[in-house]
């Protein structure tokens, strides 16, 4: 085969899935040196180390987010499969993402994709946490919504050890200069402000706050509209409170 009829193989042979008789004629020009074949495998070779650190139990985030989601007018259930389900991502999201950049080789190209993976991944680690709270037998979980003629509604689930999790449905998305903002508000004390977060076009949300709660202190998770940037103190009545 010639060195043009190997050029889309290139990055399946760096990720080792090329098949026959790709793989080996494409062993076969790296061993001759063959001018064209070595540095293109060596590219496909670089820019799959670039992609390549995508945690092994993740799904590409938009199907994977899609999921999680639907999860809030679900009742609490073994989250094991969603688990097995999400281990097929590595190879997808590099796939993906070299699909993208096949036929764009130039340095520009790959730093703007080399960017994208890394948001990419961000959001793989923020959903898998989602997932080891949705997987964890302490974590306490609440509804909220339910029985209200204009939800939003959805589900919040409080970990001791790992954090918070809202799940969100119906939440349309803020205003310009508008954003939401999850307070934890202690039985006894001020709101703690809980993080900043927009929902999708789809009028769904997703938000984690990591890190140890005081479960048994905590009262209400309340979210509120607030001005871009946030306030230390809610200003607006709260649009989702979950007691718990």
């Amino acid at each position: 085969m010639t060195c043009e009829e190997l050029f889309d193989y290139y990055e399946f042979f760096a990720l080792g899935i090329a098949e026959e008789p790709e793989m080996s004629e494409i062993r076969a020009h790296l061993d001759r040196q063959c001018p064209l074949c070595a540095p293109g495998v060596r590219q496909a070779r670089d820019l799959v180390a670039l992609l390549g650190t995508s945690p092994a139990t993740a799904e590409p985030p938009a199907r994977l987010r899609r999921k999680v989601l639907a999860l809030v007018s679900e009742p609490r259930r073994n989250w094991g499969w969603v688990l097995a389900w999400a281990g097929v991502a590595a190879v997808a999201v590099i796939a993906a993402a070299i699909f993208n950049v096949r036929d764009r080789r130039d340095s520009a190209e790959l730093a703007r994709v080399t960017a994208e993976s890394a948001a990419e991944r961000r959001e793989l680690d923020r959903i898998n946490e989602a997932l080891a709270i949705l997987n964890e037998p302490e974590a306490k979980q609440v509804v909220f919504g339910e029985g209200k003629p204009q939800p939003p509604r959805g589900r919040v689930f409080v970990d001791p050890r790992r954090g918070v999790l809202l799940l969100a449905s119906n939440l349309p998305p803020a205003p310009a200069g508008k954003i939401y903002e999850m307070w934890v508000i202690p039985k006894s004390g001020k709101p703690v402000p809980a993080g900043l977060f927009q929902s999708a076009a789809d009028s769904t949300a997703l938000h984690l706050l990591a890190g140890p709660v005081d479960l048994a202190q905590t009262g209400v998770i309340a979210v509120t509209l607030e001005p871009a940037g946030g306030v230390p103190q809610p200003t607006s009545t709260p649009i989702i409170a979950a007691a718990l």
